[in-house]
Parts: C-alpha cells; structure tokens; sequence
C-alpha cells in the first residue's frame, strides 16, 4: 500500500478501537474484583492476579506480534489476535474456579494485545513521520481513554446482569471488529522481513537496543506510562480510604483524567506540524513534572478535597497526552523496516514496567497519598531524562 494513500478517517477510528481492547478488557473488570474474592473465596492477592497477570500478558503480546507482522502482513496476525481475544473471554465466562478465570484473563489479555502492536504499526507503515505523528495522536487518545472508562461501564453491568456479563460485552465487541477489519483493512506491508526463529528475533530487539535514540523515545514511553497506571492502580483505594469519599464519587472525579489525555492529545494532533516531535515531547513531559508537583505542594498544605488531588494530576496527564504519541511515532520511525518489532518492544516496556509498578503502588501504600505520588513523579522524571539522554541535544533544536 503506498504512502500516499492515507487511511479512511472510519478505518483509523477503528484501529483506534482496536488499540483499545487489550487494555479495556484488563480494566473492565476492576469493580468486580470484590464479588469475585468473594465468589471463590480467595484472599484478595490472588483475586488481584486477574489484573496482574493480564498486564503481564499484553507485555507478552506486544513483544510477540510485532515480529510475526514483519513477516506475516499485519492484517492476518490482528486477525489471529482478536480470535484469541474471543476465545479467552468465552473461557473467562465459563470458568468455574479462580484458577480458570485467571488462565482465561491471561489468554483474553495476549489476543488483545495484536492492536496496540499493530494498529501503529500500521500508521507507520502508510505514513510519513509527522503525519505518523498526528495520527497516532488519535489512536492513544482512545486507546487511553476507553480503558480509563471502562471500570464504570463494568460496574454497571456489574449491578444489572452480573460480574461475568462483562466478558460476554468483550466477546461481541472482538467479533465486531473482527468481522470489520476482515472487510475493511487492507495489508499495509509492502516488504515482509523474514522471520528467523526466536534468535533472530532476540537479535532484532538487541540492534534496536543499541539505538540511543531508540532507548530514548521507547522509555520515555514506559515511564509516561507507569504515570497513567500507577494512578489507575492506586486512587480508587485512595478516594475511599484517604479521602473518606464514597466509591461512587471516583467516577466522577476520575472523568478529569481521560479528559486531560484528550486535551493534551488534540492539541500534539493540531500543533503536530508546526512544532517538530522533539519540542513536543520535552514540553509535554515538563508539564507532567509539573502537575504532579503541584498535586504534593496541595497535600502538604493540608487540602485533602478530591479535587486537590485529581486536577493537578489531570494536568499532569495533559502533558503526557502530548508526550506519548510523539515518543511513540518517533521510537517506530528510528526503524521503519522493523515498525512492528519496534512497536512490540515499545509496547512490551510500557506494560511491563507498569505491571511492576501497579504492584509496587500495592507494597508501598501507607495510608497517604505521598506513595503514589511519589513514585508518579519518580516515573515523570525519569520520562525526561531517558529522554533527554537518548537524543543529542543538536536534534532537540534542529530535527
């Protein structure tokens, strides 16, 4: 498919979509992990797996697929993804043990893991570096913002038709899809890399590696996203316990978050081409920096209101809403030919890191909100400074 001819507004909204569903799937069923501590009678460190290990299993897939694309064609591994997404969430709705239910979590997790791999992948594949820019602007934006939803709509499938109700949403919206994408998207890979076996594989994700540049952009990307799912992790338990709110408050609070990602990614989408990647990522990471430092200087002064806490961070989430598709795009464009293995790899190190840290957010919790924050703002600079030292300072001015 040649470069000059863009993708249909309709096919990018529904590889926005698809990005989405991994994610989604992982976090629909957080309001149900009481019911079903309860229904299986199990502590609720084990109950906590269905999100742990699914986190894990996205890291898994995103560095899976981006390999299998390079060789395969994109199109026919987001295919075999979803089918897997379908599969493990029928496995979800008939388990009848804990143990089943987290096996079919793990395989509902890696089959929706194909679209965060390959939906950018694909951008990168028809589009120029800017415009990959721009577009994959709007494929995070909803990638972030359905999951960041998705909790309430689980709760109220929840209450209306039971906690394994979610998983039969999750199995239709796969067949949906699907059935879309098979019609719709056309292969966008115009030069199969031959895939070697798991050697040559690991070679592939070694030379990226070796990329300053590449190291750069691909953990600015991790530790912007450590940021959302630290959070994610932590303020429910923090809203109840820390703020003395009743959890039907969160909801309404939390709506601030989703709403500052699509801010910040609206504005990288109409500045995109005015203001070069480099600029993009530096400013949204120091606004990031900066959001979380007027969350704590608000704690410290004693303002234990919800807002004192979700309006900072929600600025905080603007700036990483102009970081992330720029950081993205720009870690795929160090090697086009391996769009997709870099964006696996990329993929990989997001939810990676951010599975270490939502169990990290658990161990260090000690009734305050400075935990979470701290390590929120440990994970802002951290954003920066790979940044700022995978790049050459001459870039910065000039690319």
């Amino acid at each position: 498919m040649s470069k000059t001819n863009a993708l249909s507004k309709q096919l990018i909204v529904l590889l926005a979509a698809t990005s989405a569903m991994g994610p989604a799937a992982m976090q629909i069923l957080l309001p149900a992990l009481p019911v079903i501590k309860n229904t299986f009678q199990v502590s609720n460190d084990v109950a906590q797996l269905t999100l742990s290990l699914s986190m894990l299993a996205i890291a898994i897939g995103t560095l899976v697929y981006g390999p299998f694309s390079d060789k395969y064609g994109r199109k026919i591994v987001m295919l075999i993804g979803l089918a897997i997404m379908l599969v493990g969430s029928i496995f979800c709705y008939m388990a009848t043990t804990i143990e089943l239910l987290i096996a079919g979590r793990f395989i509902q997790a890696f089959g929706g893991a194909v679209g965060l791999v390959l939906a950018r992948a694909i951008v990168r594949d028809v589009y120029g570096a800017e415009d990959a820019a721009r577009v994959i602007a709007t494929l995070v934006m909803v990638m972030v913002v359905i999951p960041m939803l998705s909790p309430a709509l689980g709760g109220e499938l929840m209450a209306r038709f039971g906690w394994q109700s979610v998983f039969i949403v999750i199995a239709l919206l796969s067949i949906v899809i699907f059935l879309l994408l098979l019609n719709k998207l056309p292969e966008t890979l115009e030069n199969p890399v031959p895939f070697k076996g798991l050697g040559a594989m690991l070679g592939t994700f070694i030379s990226l590696f070796q990329s300053r540049a590449f190291c750069g952009y691909a953990f600015c990307v991790t530790f912007v996203s450590v940021v959302f799912f630290a959070f994610i992790s932590a303020a429910p338990e923090i809203m109840v316990s820390v703020l003395k709110r009743p959890p039907t408050e969160y909801g309404y609070y939390f709506v601030m978050i989703p709403m500052g990602f699509m801010i910040g990614n609206y504005l990288a989408r109409h500045f995109g081409r005015r203001i070069n990647v480099n600029r993009m990522i530096s400013y949204g990471a120091s606004i990031a920096i900066l959001g979380i430092v007027i969350a704590f200087c608000l704690q410290l002064v004693g303002i234990k209101h919800p807002l004192a806490l979700f309006a900072p961070i929600a600025f905080a989430v603007f700036g990483n809403g102009i970081t992330l598709p720029n950081a993205q795009a720009a870690a795929i464009n160090e090697f086009p030919r391996y769009a997709g293995s870099a964006s696996g790899l990329t993929g990989f190190l997001q939810m990676a890191f951010s599975a270490v840290a939502a169990q990290a957010v658990a161990l260090i919790y000690n009734g305050t909100v400075y935990p979470l924050l701290t390590l929120m703002f440990a994970a802002a600079v951290l954003s920066l400074v790979c940044f700022k030292l995978g790049v050459k300072t001459e870039n910065l001015v000039n690319s």
